[in-house]
């Protein structure tokens, strides 16, 4: 989307931000309306600037913004939430990053979709909590993310023949998108899905977030679920994440309980 001049108003969640110039900050920001939109905050460094307290990652944000082409300027920034334990918390922070790497990455700019806004403010809220489990957090805000931008995996049907499938362990393709009866699996490559992991995701798709973040999961099946998810965005997306180390190191220095 290419703006002409004009000013317009935006809820927004900032993604990300980097030093321009001498007292300027250049941002990608991912609004409820517009999609995700690059933009320039001018003297937003100075240490008399209004804008500096305003303009944090991972912050929600009313703009005004301006300009023509696809570099904006942010002429106004009111903060709305500043999910502050995110801000105070090292391993909270980690998974934030995770999730504004992961939309940056499936968003194009100024493509709106405000179901995907609506998924980052909520996974922000629920990384506030201190009784979180970080990790099914990141899993279940991966499971939603894939479904808001189109490429939630088929886990009640076949994704080859349509039939429905019953409570046992399966058969996972990322090439097609879902679970694959055995009797479909010639030709493809697939991953073992354990039974509880099967469970675990159905469940991810019928509850919300409310009803599911009391869930206890074993190590291994923590990490069975980790795999799939990862292997699977990895898939779409076509590279690998640049939060997976962060991931990595945060698993092993919080493991998940043991069954």
């Amino acid at each position: 989307m290419t703006f002409n001049v004009r000013t317009f108003k935006a809820d927004a969640i900032i993604l990300r931000r980097s030093e321009y110039r001498e007292a300027d900050y250049l941002m990608t920001v991912y609004t409820a309306n517009y999609g995700k939109l690059r933009a320039m905050v001018r003297g937003a460094r100075k240490p008399t600037s209004r804008k500096t307290g305003q303009v944090e990652l991972f912050t929600r944000v009313h703009l005004v913004l301006s300009g023509r082409g696809d570099l904006l300027n942010i002429s106004q920034a009111e903060t709305v939430e500043h999910f502050l334990p995110i801000q105070e918390d090292l391993s909270r922070n980690f998974i934030a990053s995770h999730f504004v790497e992961l939309l940056d990455q499936f968003a194009y700019e100024g493509e709106s979709n405000p179901r995907a806004f609506d998924l980052l403010a909520a996974g922000l809220g629920w990384l506030c909590d201190a009784e979180a489990n970080l990790q099914l957090t990141a899993r279940y805000y991966e499971f939603h993310l894939l479904r808001v931008m189109g490429y939630e995996p088929s886990l009640f049907e076949c994704v080859v023949s349509g039939e429905t499938l019953t409570a046992e362990d399966q058969f996972f393709s990322v090439e097609e998108g879902g679970i694959v009866l055995p009797a479909y699996t010639a030709g493809l490559d697939v991953i073992r899905l354990s039974l509880p992991v099967f469970k675990i995701l159905r469940h991810f798709s019928r509850q919300p977030w409310g009803a599911v973040k009391g869930l206890h999961i074993g190590a291994d099946h923590a990490k069975e679920l980790e795999r799939l998810l990862h292997t699977y965005l990895t898939h779409i997306l076509e590279r690998r994440l640049n939060s997976a180390p962060m991931l990595e190191k945060l698993d092993r220095e919080h493991p998940h309980p043991h069954d």
